[in-house]
């Protein structure tokens, strides 16, 4: 019985993180469309947002996620350690427009709502609540880093060569040391979200707890 009610209880997530990333996936492409009605064309500029890539990554994950599940596979262990680097990235998301820069972007009221409010505290409570994942190993912390560096130097590099950047902190005319202050900032946010995410990723969550699931005891 409590087999058929987990097989159950994992469909009905599964179709849920399927459908969540559907729906951020058309908000992103609608966002993309009202800017090309208004003459902004460039899907690099789009699509050079943190905001905006992070959650068009979460999204292909969850759906991925979902869709294993679907299938009746087990999700891998990779495949849930970058939805939590995802996760942690999301949370940066929404730290640092809520906190730092709330209002200051140019989508719609409500799609900036989702996308830096409801999406993330959705895919937040999701790791938390939701105990299909095996914990995460300390040592792989450093993981969180990787994504948000290629980021940053595409943009630092953007910024020098064609003047373009998705967020006045990181315009070249700062100087050195204003760049390097934020950059380190970030990094520094980055890391501290993540190690919530892989704090989570060892509580049994409330549903689909994993039997048998070991802690790590090393880093």
């Amino acid at each position: 019985m409590a087999s058929g009610v987990n097989r159950t209880t994992a469909g009905c997530v599964a179709i849920v993180r399927i459908v969540a990333g559907l729906l951020i996936i058309g908000v992103l492409v609608s966002g993309f469309a009202a800017q090309v009605v208004v003459g902004g064309r460039n899907p690099f500029d789009y699509f050079g947002y943190f905001t905006n890539q992070t959650n068009l990554l979460t999204s292909v994950v969850l759906i991925i996620t979902g869709t294993i599940v679907l299938t009746g596979r087990r999700i891998p262990g990779w495949l849930t350690l970058v939805r939590g680097v995802a996760t942690a990235c999301l949370l940066v998301v929404a730290v640092i427009y809520n906190l730092l820069i709330p209002g200051t972007g140019s989508a719609p009221p409500v799609v900036s709502a989702i996308l830096h409010i409801a999406f993330p505290l959705a895919v937040a409570l999701d790791w938390l609540l939701v105990g299909d994942r095996e914990p995460l190993a300390w040592r792989r912390l450093w993981l969180v880093l990787p994504y948000p560096l290629l980021w940053l130097l595409v943009v630092l590099v953007r910024g020098v060569t064609d003047g373009w950047v998705p967020y006045g902190f990181l315009l070249p005319d700062r100087g050195p040391a204003s760049l390097g202050l934020h950059v380190v900032a970030l990094l520094g946010t980055l890391l501290a979200a993540g190690a919530l995410v892989w704090s989570a990723s060892r509580s049994p969550g409330r549903w689909l707890r994993t039997p048998g699931r070991t802690v790590p005891s090393r880093v």
